[in-house]
């Protein structure tokens, strides 16, 4: 059966349909944005998903970093990631880190700005940008505003295809030079031409792409880790619009999977702890969970006590069972 859409396009409904399976991308990511509407936990996801997603991107950008260096440097135990080894890095992971939670600044979801605002609190990372990185963001900051402005742009279809068109323009306008080759001469006189790679900027738009999902309607709210983007893009929008269907579909299987392991976290910590009405416990294992390893400088700033009581709270919170508060 043939249908035609509003703009002249036809599909088969029922091919579409037929061969649909309860593991299809799409659907994947529907059930996670719905149980992040629901979930108690949704908040610690989306703690850690901002810091997934910084990973991603900076692996895009050339220096590859794990989750755990984020939880050290948030922890206060070590300066950013790669900052003191010396590495002739093209870009600092602290730049990184600070365009990535630019993007969550005018958010209207207050789950997110609640989040982004806990981070913050343990970890200044405009502060730290300008730091370490502080040519970094002389060169990235005024392309940035460029590339989040382009984003925040509305769609006129909200489909895939619309998403990858726009990290196509977000690619011609980051572009370098005005000449894609260079003329070389061999020694018997030939000439060729040869490509001159530009600096890769990939990780640039990624930054931006769980806020272009979300405004194409994809996602209720922005999912951090959803930067989805390869270090090269495919040869045109469609393609990419087929790999961006099959990023998703991994991205959502994962990101229910985490979900359910920090539910499951948060399950043990009640059935297993006994704790008072008026006990912060609770908050601090939340906390953990979001970022293990918080030392008793930075539990004593979020809680609102006492260096001594932090460390106190921190005795009686963390057990060896718990591998995600630790």
């Amino acid at each position: 059966m043939t249908f035609v859409s509003p703009n002249g396009s036809s599909f088969a409904l029922m091919d579409r349909t037929r061969h649909l399976r309860s593991n299809d991308g799409m659907l994947q990511l529907g059930r996670l944005d719905g149980r992040l509407h629901n979930s108690a936990c949704a908040d610690i996801f989306i703690a850690r998903s901002r810091l997934e997603g910084a990973v991603a991107l900076s692996a895009l950008a050339g220096v590859p970093i794990s989750i755990a260096d984020l939880h050290h440097w948030i922890a206060g135990r070590t300066p950013p990631p790669r900052a003191s080894e010396g590495l002739n890095d093209p870009i600092s992971v602290a730049a990184i880190f600070h365009v990535a939670l630019t993007r969550d600044d005018d958010a209207k979801d207050p789950l997110s700005r609640s989040t982004l605002n806990t981070l913050r609190t343990i970890l200044d990372d405009r502060d730290e940008a300008h730091t370490y990185g502080s040519n970094d963001l002389v060169h990235f900051g005024p392309l940035w505003r460029r590339v989040r402005a382009i984003a925040l742009a509305p769609f006129a279809e909200g489909d895939l295809l619309a998403v990858a068109e726009r990290v196509f323009e977000l690619a011609e306008m980051t572009e370098q030079g005005p000449s894609a080759a260079s003329e070389v001469a061999t020694i018997d006189g030939r000439t060729w031409q040869l490509s001159v790679p530009s600096r890769d900027r990939n990780w640039l738009f990624a930054t931006a792409m769980p806020l272009m999902l979300h405004r194409a309607g994809f996602t209720g709210r922005v999912i951090p880790s959803l930067t989805l983007l390869e270090k090269f893009l495919p040869a045109s929008p469609g393609a990419l619009s087929d790999q961006l269907a099959d990023k998703l579909g991994q991205a959502a299987s994962a990101g229910l999977r985490e979900l359910t392991a920090i539910e499951r976290s948060m399950d043990r910590v009640a059935a297993h702890r006994q704790f008072t009405k008026r006990s912060k416990a609770p908050l601090l294992a939340r906390l953990l969970i979001a970022y293990p390893g918080l030392q008793a400088g930075a539990v004593a700033t979020l809680l609102g006590v006492t260096p001594q009581g932090a460390r106190k709270l921190l005795a009686a919170t963390v057990r060896p069972s718990d591998p995600m508060l630790v």
